[in-house]
């Protein structure tokens, strides 16, 4: 496979294609090149150009790669355009994404979640490269109406599995929702992990509840949505504690329609613990990915608590003088704390930040007021 990434001016352009490459390994594929070009703006045909894709195909020729999968989205007519020049299939992120996706869904809602996305899609992409979708199927005995073209029916029968897969959707978004009217009568109060893909929250979930949710160095090891109860002995009481799907930069909107069930528990959630790859140098831009997500669908108004996850994995020399500061996050300052999942450091002190946001929520309070956390880096007394 070769990865094609197309820097057109933007801050996030991953120029080694890092993060494509663990994607395209985590779906199972070998990659055997990578190309990067810069443009202005997308080539409306070939999306990088005659040129570059003539250099493409001699790559692809060259090397006996077997596909050939963009960073970018491409439109349907980009796609078919490049297959016919490259002579190759052609892919893009949203698909590899999707793909993931399907391969890791292990819950109904999980599964039916992914093949709404799927299917909304593919529909865009009937037409391809399918040559039969010109030709004309109906007529006597035939399904679909006299005359009707093959590509209108499988537009149609696409149509109608959205539905279906919608309206069951909806089941299970009403069954959450009386779950979490229960919980609020139960004056359960309701903590979600959220974060980059691979940041190490379910490795945080086990640590925290003693769980055994399926834990790997891996984009999307996990995508169905765990809770479990934590019991916090300085507040006296249990919280509900919930694992949810990673999140990434360029997240298929589909997708975040798609998971909206699941995603409802972030934004219904009495706070955010927001895990950051702390070893990872590009961890400033995936917070902002992980922002972007969250005001989509609504969970930017909800507290939230970093968690700069990773310590023991850190380089010494960006290795923080104190486990509990404050960062400036879209303008206010937010509570930060280091931990490491891996060694159980900063554990304890995060279960006593927990503690102090529920005390203070039981109270009416503020738990952080303003003044009340150190700057960045200075000691706490």
């Amino acid at each position: 496979m070769i990865l094609v990434g197309v820097d057109f001016g933007a801050p996030h352009f991953d120029a080694g294609l890092e993060e494509l490459g663990l994607l395209a390994q985590t779906a199972g594929y070998a990659v055997a090149e990578r190309v990067t070009c810069k443009r202005r703006a997308p080539d409306p045909a070939l999306f990088v150009g005659s040129g570059k894709a003539d250099e493409i195909r001699m790559l692809a020729q060259s090397t006996g790669a077997s596909e050939v999968l963009f960073d970018q989205s491409l439109s349907p007519a980009q796609q078919r355009n490049l297959e016919r020049h490259l002579g190759l299939p052609v892919n893009d992120r949203t698909l590899l994404i999707l793909e993931i996706f399907a391969r890791r869904a292990r819950s109904h809602e999980g599964k039916l979640q992914v093949e709404l996305a799927r299917l909304q899609y593919l529909s865009t992409r009937l037409v391809r490269r399918w040559s039969h979708l010109e030709r004309q199927s109906g007529g006597i005995g035939m399904r679909g109406g006299p005359g009707e073209t093959q590509i209108e029916l499988d537009r149609r029968m696409i149509g109608e599995a959205i539905k279906r897969t919608k309206e069951r959707l909806e089941k299970v978004k009403k069954q959450r929702s009386t779950q979490r009217r229960q919980r609020e009568r139960r004056d359960t109060f309701s903590i979600s992990l959220v974060g980059y893909t691979n940041a190490g929250k379910s490795s945080l979930f086990n640590g925290l509840v003693k769980a055994r949710a399926y834990a790997a160095d891996q984009l999307f090891a996990t995508l169905d949505t765990t809770t479990r109860q934590l019991y916090l002995g300085e507040a006296g009481r249990s919280v509900s504690l919930s694992d949810t799907v990673g999140f990434i930069r360029d997240l298929p909107h589909g997708l975040v329609d798609a998971f909206a069930a699941t995603l409802q528990e972030a934004a219904d959630a009495d706070l955010l613990l927001h895990v950051v790859d702390a070893s990872n140098p590009s961890h400033p831009e995936q917070i902002a990915s992980v922002l972007d997500v969250l005001r989509d669908i609504g969970a930017d108004q909800v507290p939230q608590l970093l968690l700069f996850n990773k310590l023991d994995a850190m380089e010494p020399a960006n290795a923080p003088h104190v486990l509990v500061d404050a960062m400036e996050l879209d303008g206010q300052s937010v509570p930060r704390i280091f931990v490491s999942a891996q060694t159980g450091e900063g554990l304890p002190e995060l279960r006593a930040l927990l503690a102090s946001h529920v005390l203070a929520q039981k109270a009416g309070s503020d738990p952080m007021p303003p003044g009340s956390l150190p700057e960045i880096g200075e000691p706490v007394s």
